[in-house]
């Protein structure tokens, strides 16, 4: 397990998200929405382009957590709100997700919460990220 302090900063990760992504979780997610394949649909709907899961942005910034706590039972509760959706591109580098995270509080039982920062392109697109992880 790991230990941390009020401020101990999570290191950084950047996770690509490519057309490709989004085709695999929506079979191992069963959610085939098409506005996260078929750019002419999402488009029509009044997206700019293909979005990314929500769940799936969720995730890959829980991953940042799981990682850092070396356990993913570790993590205990894992809180977003969605605030702005993930355009993916139709190229070769799709977009990136840049997940930061610092430890906001340590509390008397062991726990810690953790606040995590998701952006892409400079745009907060998760907003009161919070998990709360068992550090032993």
């Amino acid at each position: 397990m790991v230990q941390a302090d009020v401020g101990t900063v999570l290191p950084a990760r950047t996770f690509p998200i490519t057309r490709a992504d989004l085709v695999r979780y929506c079979g191992a997610s069963g959610d085939l929405n098409v506005i996260h394949w078929n750019q002419r649909v999402a488009q029509a709907v009044g997206l700019t382009d293909v979005i990314a899961h929500g769940m799936l942005t969720m995730a890959l910034a829980g991953t940042l957590v799981t990682d850092w706590a070396g356990d993913p039972g570790a993590v205990e509760s894992f809180t977003v709100r969605f605030s702005r959706p993930v355009v993916v591109p139709d190229d070769d580098a799709g977009a990136s997700l840049l997940v930061s995270g610092v430890v906001e509080e340590v509390r008397e039982d062991g726990r810690a919460v953790v606040a995590l920062t998701s952006t892409v392109d400079g745009a907060k697109v998760l907003m009161a990220a919070r998990a709360v992880v068992r550090l032993s």
